[in-house]
């Protein structure tokens, strides 16, 4: 399955909604339009909301939606737009003072929460939880931390979150984002043997230069290629041989806790520098430092690569035996290491209501419903007996429980897309074989975590999910800007002209010059906050 991905970095989201805050307050009153019923008594409320271009363009015409209004009695007046375009839609909304009464699916950031909570543009929603929610309450009784992760620093919660548990602590599915996926067959036909060093891997993938293994007679193999940016497609899981490794938020907390930003560590230089002998050595993609996805695809379903990286093999090169996982190697000292990345199964920011909404009891219910159990696993995956397009479920009427059916050649992300519809919702842990199955993809995903990854993940500690102030997220934000471009920039210089070990010294210097060490200690400080 893949990943839902949550805003990746703790700053601020520049966005019209942040800009326009001074023309709301003028617009806050009046602005819903909800009306107290609708023609067949149902109350009627307005929502803003997002699809996938594959979804119908009426979220009523949603099966799910169909049943909840059936369930609820409330009749939603959607306001929909394809994903591609709904964070400018929702802030030109939001800018107009023509406030909807609730965002659905809304994608805000913790920096959009506190500046819209601030000038009074959506409320704080934990009286409602607490009188009106009682799906939504025992959740947070039976996972007591979420409670505490979707409290901002002032006390209140001003958004329902999306909850996603697919195993916990080491073998969280998250745990890892960019496996690295080699060509078994390629290995097979060379006579090679799955590397176990980076020295290795580096004879590997001479081989697959100059062997010819896909026996073509042309030179026309990739031996290595991935996308040069953070994410699920880079190759920064290659770091952790040399060291603590590297993460796309660039973070790592060392056992006793302290916060280490991963681009000044002397492991991450010499992890940049066995990168420039790949590409000295002519074994990287020329495309790698400016391909898209689809480019990177592409090339992917061709099975030109003899690695490469991604969350899962199946949406690059096929769910096929042709590429299998590489296990983490051994760097120069001796020492494997798999470096755990900071992400969970939580988007914070996933629904909130605004200030104009007059049927604030009628809405709380509404969204309870949404974090009743089988209600979630329907709106996270999608749903069962719509006899107009396949489902992903069946429902065992006596066990009370929906089990995934098989997909039969469709793509998993696009059953979903058309079917389910995201929005705040809560699957924990235990609900998977008793209220649900677990989908077939991210079973296997766990298993190759469980079998592959967590016996050597040597961090104990991950850096959590920390609500900052809005001063603090201001400060990492104007921070970041500049810093993480420049550690990018510079570490896709080194990957090529080689020249990280002269240019060391000047880089550690510009990185304090541009706020390192004030990151630092704000990112301590809430990670020492978080973990008392």
């Amino acid at each position: 399955m893949k990943k839902t991905r949550t805003q990746r970095t703790a700053g601020k989201v520049i966005s019209i909604s942040v800009l326009a805050a001074l023309l709301l307050l003028s617009g806050c009153g009046g602005g819903g339009k909800a009306e107290s019923e609708s023609p067949d008594g149902k109350v009627t409320l307005n929502f803003l909301t997002q699809s996938s271009p594959l979804a119908p363009a009426d979220p009523n015409d949603k099966l799910i939606n169909k049943r909840l209004e059936e369930k609820t009695g409330i009749h939603i007046n959607w306001k929909n737009y394809t994903s591609d375009v709904f964070a400018e839609k929702r802030n030109l909304a939001v800018a107009s003072g023509d406030l909807p009464d609730a965002i659905f699916d809304a994608g805000y950031g913790d920096y959009d929460l506190l500046k819209l909570a601030k000038d009074g543009v959506i409320i704080p929603v934990e009286d409602l939880i607490d009188q009106h929610m009682p799906n939504f309450k025992k959740v947070l009784e039976q996972a007591p931390e979420y409670r505490s992760l979707i409290t901002a620093p002032d006390g209140h919660i001003y958004s329902f979150p999306w909850i996603e548990e697919l195993g916990s602590g080491k073998e969280r599915i998250q745990s890892v984002d960019n496996f690295p996926w080699i060509n078994v067959e390629w290995l097979n036909k060379l006579g090679l043997e799955m590397p176990t060093t980076t020295e290795e891997l580096k004879e590997v993938l001479i081989a697959f230069k100059t062997q010819d293994p896909n026996g073509n007679g042309q030179a026309d193999e990739i031996p290595l290629s991935f996308i040069n940016k953070p994410g699920g497609e880079d190759l920064t899981f290659l770091f952790a041989s040399f060291g603590l490794g590297e993460n796309w938020d660039h973070t790592v907390v060392t056992d006793d806790g302290k916060v280490v930003f991963t681009a000044a560590e002397e492991g991450y230089k010499d992890a940049v520098k066995f990168v420039n002998e790949l590409y000295e050595e002519g074994l990287i993609d020329i495309e790698a430092f400016q391909q898209d996805w689809n480019t990177y695809l592409a090339k992917g379903k061709d099975h030109r690569y003899g690695l490469y990286f991604t969350w899962d093999k199946a949406n690059i090169t096929g769910m096929n035996d042709a590429y299998d996982l590489m296990p983490p190697l051994a760097g120069p000292s001796g020492e494997i290491n798999v470096t755990r990345t900071n992400g969970i199964g939580l988007d914070r920011g996933r629904m909130v209501i605004t200030s104009s909404n007059k049927h604030l009891e009628e809405t709380a219910k509404w969204v309870d419903q949404l974090y009743e159990p089988l209600q979630s696993v329907q709106n996270n995956w999608g749903t069962y007996g719509d006899d107009t397009q396949q489902n992903i479920f069946e429902l065992d009427e006596e066990k009370g429980m929906l089990k995934h059916l098989p997909l039969e050649g469709t793509a998993p992300v696009e059953l979903r897309q058309k079917t389910s519809i995201a929005g705040p919702l809560a699957i924990l842990d235990e609900y998977y074989g008793k209220y649900t199955t677990m989908p077939d993809d991210a079973a296997w995903r766990l298993k190759l975590m469980k079998d592959v990854m967590v016996p050597h993940m040597k961090a104990e500690n991950t850096y959590p999910k920390v609500f900052f102030s809005i001063e603090e997220l201001d400060r990492l934000s104007t921070i970041e800007t500049d810093l993480f471009p420049y550690l990018e920039r510079m570490r896709t210089e080194w990957y090529q002209n080689g020249k990280i070990d002269q240019e060391w010294d000047a880089y550690l210097k510009e990185l304090d010059r541009l706020g390192l060490q004030e990151w630092l200690s704000i990112k301590q400080a809430g990670y020492d906050r978080s973990t008392k």
